[in-house]
This record gives C-alpha cells, structure tokens and sequence, in this order.
C-alpha cells in the first residue's frame, strides 16, 4: 500500500519500534514520556518539532490517563502531519518549456545521482529532459552525469574540468531550446554554505540564464543529506538566504537516518519538499507524500 515501506531504513524501523516498547498498552508517566522526547531527538525532529509534540502526549495524559502505544503514535502522527502541511509539491510541466531545475547543496549529498534520478523520473513519465553537469570543479562529475546519460539514454551537456559552470549553465540552456526539450536539470558543484565566494558562482549561474531568456524563473531545489541531521537545517537557511531556494529533495533516507530532519527543515522554511531518495537505484527517488512519510516513520506493529 505505501510504497516507502519497501524502503523501509533500519534506522526508521528502529525509531519505531523504540515507540512500540517504551510506549507499552499501560499507563503512560513521566518516565515513559521522558523516553519518548529522547527518541524524538536522537531521530533529529528538533528542538521546536519535539517539544510541540511533548506538549499534546502531556496534554492528553490528562485528559486520560490510560494512553496506550496506539494514541501515542496517533498523536505524533497528527504533529508531524500538521507540521508538514502543505509541503508536497510538484512540479508544473506544462508551464514554461524547458522547466530549469539547478540542484545546489554541500559536497557528497548526492546531487549528480538526484540530477540522474529526476531525469529518469520525468523520462518514465514522458517527459523530454536533458541534464547540463555543471559541476566542473569535480573531475569525476562530468564521467558520473554522462555515464548516467549513457545507461538512461538521456542527452547530456558538459564541458572540460575546470570550465566556467555558468556557461555551461547557458550552453545546456540553448541546447534544450533548440532540441524542444521540457525539462533541463543543471547539476552544480558541491560547496558549503559559509563559502560567499561559492555561493556568488551560484548567483553568477541564475544571472547567465536570465541572459539567455528574462522571463525565465528557474527551479532552485536544495539536495539535503538525511544522515547528517540537524545542521541540514543551518545548511538550508543560508542556502535559502544568499540564492532564494523554490525547493527541497531529501536523499538517502535508506541508509542511518529516520528523516527527522526533513520536518524541521520544513517547519523552519516552509520551502516545499518535492522528492525524497530511498535507494541507489534510478527508481528510487519518490514524490514526497506526507502520508508516506508518516507511515515509513511509524508503520504497522506487523512490517516489524
């Protein structure tokens, strides 16, 4: 029924069932209400996610003081989906031919395997698309991206390593036009976000495309790390602040996090989420849906 739950991570599998024992079918104190706020943090739900959620398990024990596993999960489920309300998105296709997608983030996120992975996605859906590897600075980059356009069979513009990204950036642009594609997905080098100089790069690449078309309004998603936590959200801001982010994908929800903070991402910058990576394989980037999220975080007692 939930798709993520093939997916499903061990460590997401652990987050819940650290739930479904110490939220055990009696009475629920202080202790046990004590233990559910350590596991909330250690999933990385953050210091204004976790306390909200605190407050309604406090709020309801009084209101009965028989709370079971199944309310408590009741109530985290109704946090988290409040929390994320109206974070699904996706994008318009129909709009403004070709729909420009530039992944920025930090180094070893994973940007140039989501650049593959979109195509593939909007590929699968009929869709014209084209990648642009705009991160010149990595050696390996261009071979990755284009290796990925060989198997996937998805045209690839680049250039030589060390070459200006922001003409890439406008030759990819001119070659999507030209070829009639829908979509171009523009992968760029990975720079942290204390680093102005790499972030002006950034902004030296949204200025060259305009060049190349005023009207056009490019699709900015930050590639996020799940396993690194709670410093994905200082990571966002700043992202968010020096080039005005439209987007977020979440990757590697697969491997050592619970996707805690993918919430607190959301809940500090209300920017949309519109896919997250639970895997290697080009299948494995999916729509963001908040339904499945709750559900691969807190499943059934029986996928355990």
């Amino acid at each position: 029924m939930f798709k993520f739950l093939k997916n499903f991570s061990r460590s997401a599998k652990d987050t819940a069932k650290k739930f479904f024992h110490l939220v055990i079918p009696y009475t629920v104190d202080k202790e046990s209400i004590k233990n559910i706020e350590n596991v909330l943090y250690d999933a990385d739900f953050g210091t204004e996610v976790t306390p909200e959620i605190i407050d309604e398990i406090k709020s309801a024990l009084k209101h009965d003081r028989e709370l079971r596993r199944e309310n408590i999960i009741h109530i985290v489920s109704m946090v988290l989906k409040k929390t994320l309300e109206g974070a699904e998105a996706s994008l318009n296709v129909d709009g403004q031919k070709p729909q420009v997608i530039c992944l920025v983030g930090a180094n070893g996120v994973g940007k140039t395997t989501t650049a593959a992975k979109l195509a593939y996605f909007y590929k699968t859906a009929a869709r014209e698309v084209m990648l642009g590897s705009c991160d010149t600075f990595r050696a390996a980059a261009n071979e990755q991206l284009n290796s990925w356009g060989s198997k996937l069979s998805i045209d690839v513009i680049s250039s030589q390593h060390g070459a200006d990204p922001a003409a890439v950036a406008f030759d990819a642009y001119k070659a999507a036009v030209a070829r009639g594609k829908d979509i171009l997905i523009l992968d760029t080098a990975g720079r942290l976000h204390v680093k102005s100089n790499l972030m002006a790069e950034l902004q030296k690449i949204f200025r060259v495309l305009k060049k190349s078309n005023a009207d056009l309004d490019p699709n900015v998603w930050l590639v996020l790390d799940s396993a690194i936590g709670s410093n994905t959200i200082e990571s966002a801001k700043t992202f968010h602040a020096e080039i005005g982010l439209t987007g977020l994908i979440m990757t590697k929800l697969d491997g050592t996090s619970s996707g805690g903070p993918l919430v607190g991402a959301y809940k500090k910058l209300h920017i949309p989420i519109y896919f997250v990576g639970t895997g290697e394989t080009p299948e494995s980037l999916e729509q963001f849906s908040i339904e499945n999220y709750i559900h691969r975080l807190f499943p059934p007692e029986n996928v355990f």
